[in-house]
């Protein structure tokens, strides 16, 4: 099982944990924990295998500690599969990604469904057999309806979190606030950096040297959510616009991938603005 918490940092929190665990029998496999000295709180990830006990047993005796510490707390088996839906517009290379790592079985996820604001003809290059696709088209005017739409369809199939694979569509305040924390976004700037449209192309045209993408929550505020990784490439004065494109493709697929396996594997902790993450 997977157990991760967060709380004012006090003393004899790891050994409470860990005293709760061996007094049940089971047996840690892999811990991490983080003390944050600019905001007083601390962070854990345990992984432990729970022995006979199931996961309702473990979190009932997991419950009295987290009260006593005031933990923001989750316990999940490590098998246990998160239900993911995808979003994605015309542009589909971190959509193919992910279906492609998910039917390799690197990322450990049920597909809910793919949803775009363009219909699966769209997508000729991508594999879409086996998988559920809603086009929920969007336009100004029809946004508050196609909204809630797409919520009712993440209520209805338990989706758990929310990947935007370069959906090209910003989110309402409202649903970024119903999805926080479970709402991945990958941006396609090392953040901040180079906003709106053509970004590769005002990167080329200030003649950077690096560029980058940003995986992060999605907030009610566009593009300043949690970020979860980043990752940069360097470039120099020859490569043209159509390069930093393909290299900045590159890039995306990589940061959007590891942000996606570790928020299902349990490794990301929110803190504040920020995140913990405990990569493997």
């Amino acid at each position: 099982m997977i157990l991760t918490l967060s709380c004012d940092d006090r003393p004899g929190i790891v050994a409470r944990v860990s005293a709760l665990l061996f007094e049940r029998g089971a047996n840690i496999l892999d811990a991490q924990q983080y003390n944050d000295q600019e905001t007083g709180r601390f962070f854990m990830r345990v992984v432990f295998d729970p022995g006979e006990a199931d996961a309702e047993a473990w979190r009932a005796a997991v419950r009295p500690l987290a009260e006593t510490y005031a933990m923001t707390w989750t316990l999940r088996g490590r098998t246990e599969r998160r239900r993911v839906m995808i979003l994605a517009s015309q542009t589909d290379h971190c959509l193919s990604d992910l279906i492609w790592r998910w039917r390799q079985g690197e990322l450990p996820l049920d597909i809910t469904a793919v949803v775009s604001n363009h219909p699966a003809a769209s997508f000729p290059h991508t594999d879409l057999q086996g998988i559920a696709f809603r086009h929920l088209p969007v336009t100004p005017e029809t946004k508050p309806a196609q909204e809630a739409a797409l919520l009712k369809l993440i209520e209805e199939t338990g989706t758990e979190l929310v990947v935007l694979a370069r959906y090209m569509q910003v989110l309402s305040g409202d649903l970024a606030g119903r999805l926080e924390g479970r709402c991945i976004n990958i941006h396609h700037s090392f953040l901040p950096g180079f906003k709106g449209a053509r970004p590769y192309h005002q990167a080329h045209g200030r003649g950077v040297k690096v560029i980058g993408a940003t995986a992060h929550y999605v907030t009610a505020d566009l593009d300043e959510g949690p970020i979860i990784e980043q990752d940069v490439e360097r470039i120099s004065h020859r490569d043209t616009p159509a390069a930093l494109v393909r290299k900045g493709r590159d890039i995306e697929r990589r940061v959007l991938a590891r942000a996606v396996r570790w928020h299902i594997e349990d490794r990301v902790l929110l803190n504040g603005r920020k995140t913990v993450v405990f990569t493997d």
